[in-house]
């Protein structure tokens, strides 16, 4: 069953030199962009990490320091990643947790502002993983009748996670074909950031998931602890986190008559404890 899209999703796969959201670096990007007309753009980079890729990460992917070492920065491919998955919804196998965040953090690093507010995000993973509770290469063995070669490459595994999206339309009829749908779905715990230090709680405000203020607001913190901001600026929390806050924190000092709809009631909530 092909993909019922109102605007081109990208399926993305990265090769990586371990599995550090904050500090690892990626050394392969496989990109396979799909419109709503079916047609299909794909293209995949190695990428110089410019630190050492360990060996335990070349076991898994086969990419060596020597490999990689006359190829482009990410820093130097990064507009060009950019500009293909603009105005883009996201997919990919474990993508929630692992690649979108650290695609962040690199695209952050290279002083692009990436958000997902204007985006869905697909994890192929998670459906699999609710439905059958396999990998990669059982699911695609389970879902396409296929065997999955050169796993680990960034392109074949692109690929056959696309495949496996697909498939599973096909194979579960409670799962309805649109991208709202199945971003809901495939989705974990709601957060506000990639790592889960910053939830949402039942009234949708925005939540520590950590630390001493653990499951209390953010801007309820902020407000009785402005300097607890600065020190997670300064500490070692990924680039995207740091964004969530500043941008809470931005919001906090804005004019009430500039806040939305959606923070003008949350704003009500908070004031007259309301749970609408």
């Amino acid at each position: 069953m092909e993909l019922k899209l109102t605007r081109p999703i990208v399926f993305f796969d990265l090769e990586t030199t371990g599995v550090n959201i904050g500090t690892d670096r990626i050394v392969e990007i496989s990109i396979l962009k799909v419109f709503p007309n079916g047609n299909k753009e794909s293209k995949t980079w190695l990428v110089n990490p410019e630190i050492e890729i360990p060996a335990e990460a070349t076991a898994v992917h086969g990419i060596t320091n020597e490999k990689v070492v006359t190829e482009p920065t990410f820093k130097e491919l990064a507009n060009t990643v950019n500009d293909m998955i603009a105005d883009c919804d996201l997919a990919g196998f474990n993508s929630n947790r692992f690649d979108i965040p650290l695609l962040a953090e690199e695209l952050l690093r290279a002083d692009i502002d990436f958000d997902m507010n204007t985006r869905k995000a697909i994890d192929v993973q998670v459906i699999f993983h609710k439905k059958e509770q396999r990998t990669l290469s059982a699911g695609y063995q389970f879902y396409c009748g296929k065997d999955l070669e050169n796993a680990h490459s960034a392109e074949a595994d692109t690929n056959a996670t696309y495949e496996i999206l697909k498939a599973q339309l096909d194979k579960y009829d409670d799962i309805e074909n649109s991208v709202d749908a199945l971003s809901e779905f495939s989705a974990h715990t709601k957060r506000a950031d990639f790592a889960g230090f910053i939830l949402f709680n039942d009234k949708e405000q925005e939540i520590f998931s950590f630390g001493k203020y653990k499951g209390r607001t953010v801007e309820e913190v902020l407000k009785e602890n402005p300097g607890y901001n600065a020190w997670i600026q300064n500490a070692d929390f990924p680039l995207y986190t740091k964004k969530v806050l500043r941008e809470i924190k931005e919001r906090m000092s804005a004019p009430k008559s500039h806040l939305s709809d959606k923070e003008k009631l949350q704003a009500l909530q908070q004031k007259f404890n309301l749970k609408l």
